[in-house]
């Protein structure tokens, strides 16, 4: 079947985009025309690309003399090296059923040059073998994200049926306020529409069975003042509690690790390997993270959260005698 000239500059134009090589004669040879016919064609798509800069941004189709082809080159394009790292970060976090995490990374792979792709595809392989999701109550954690975020956008009150943790299936009519990820679940951040409306409330995204959208919208009158990145840096494990300045001695090998766990932590102290360790945390999570550290960390401030912990040591240590 032949091709107009308006065909075949859409194919090898869409061909660029997913990173296939541009090689004159294997061109010629494929659309049975001459050389010259497919160099005007490259020459015509790098004038459009040159004349309309304020549509396509800093895009050109460059010769790579090694290989012998032309390649697109384009700012707003991921590279290759920035979509492995991207793709690692989607696979660590393990927050997609295996169907979906499929899906995005074979359409992440496509926009991989065509030479570097089987590299990428290797190098992935068996972790996508291997790869182990997260239970979830919910049919798609993407759709459930995005009707939240519309639902958001839109400042529509919602009810949700929610599992908890103890597998109970509750109802909840709330308004929501933002989604955040973080170790390996998407949360919602929601208020109550009665009662104390404003503290913030958690829900695991994946537990979400099934959202109902009501007519009724909130204000921002209605809802409190918001800021996720605060909330993110104070609050672990999205586990509910009030906000205190904590602080304890760290005796570890690695107090940078302790500092980028604890966004908001600071070393106000050092006697040779001790720290002393300030950080304003947002829930009872830091509790976990806490006792997992062992005999490395020894919490002594404020005096109510240092009783807490030597309760929990001594029923943990209960539970072997």
């Amino acid at each position: 079947m032949g091709h107009t000239k308006q065909e075949r500059l859409l194919e090898i134009f869409f061909r660029s985009l997913r990173g296939e090589g541009i090689s004159v004669h294997k061109l010629a040879n494929e659309y049975g025309v001459s050389t010259k016919s497919i160099s005007r064609d490259i020459n015509d798509l790098k004038a459009f690309l040159a004349e309309h800069r304020e549509l396509v941004g800093n895009t050109e189709l460059e010769y790579s003399s090694a290989k012998k082809c032309y390649y697109l080159y384009m700012d707003e394009f991921l590279t290759n090296k920035e979509m492995f790292a991207l793709i690692e970060v989607i696979i660590g976090a393990r927050a997609f059923s295996k169907g979906e995490l499929l899906n995005l990374t074979n359409k992440l792979k496509r926009f991989t040059t065509a030479t570097d792709r089987p590299m990428l595809n290797d190098l992935i392989r068996k972790e996508l073998c291997h790869y182990a999701e997260i239970k979830h109550e919910c049919a798609s954690v993407q759709e459930t994200l995005w009707k939240l975020a519309s639902c958001i956008t839109a400042k529509k009150e919602i009810s949700i049926e929610y599992y908890r943790a103890d597998r109970a299936l509750r109802i909840h009519r709330i308004r929501p306020a933002s989604v955040m990820f973080t170790d390996y679940y998407f949360y919602l951040i929601a208020f109550n529409t009665e009662g104390d409306t404003d503290k913030p409330l958690y829900f695991r995204v994946d537990r979400i069975k099934y959202i109902t959208e009501h007519r009724k919208q909130f204000t921002i009158a209605d809802a409190p003042e918001f800021d996720e990145g605060l909330l993110r840096k104070r609050s672990l494990f999205m586990w509910p509690g009030k906000l205190r300045t904590i602080r304890f001695e760290f005796t570890g090998t690695a107090i940078q690790a302790v500092l980028d766990k604890l966004p908001t932590a600071k070393v106000i102290e050092r006697n040779g390997r001790t720290y002393t360790v300030e950080a304003d945390i947002y829930g009872d999570g830091i509790k976990m993270w806490l006792l997992s550290q062992g005999h490395r960390i020894k919490v002594t401030a404020p005096k109510d959260f240092v009783e807490e912990i030597k309760k929990e040591v001594e029923s943990m240590a209960k539970a072997y005698e």
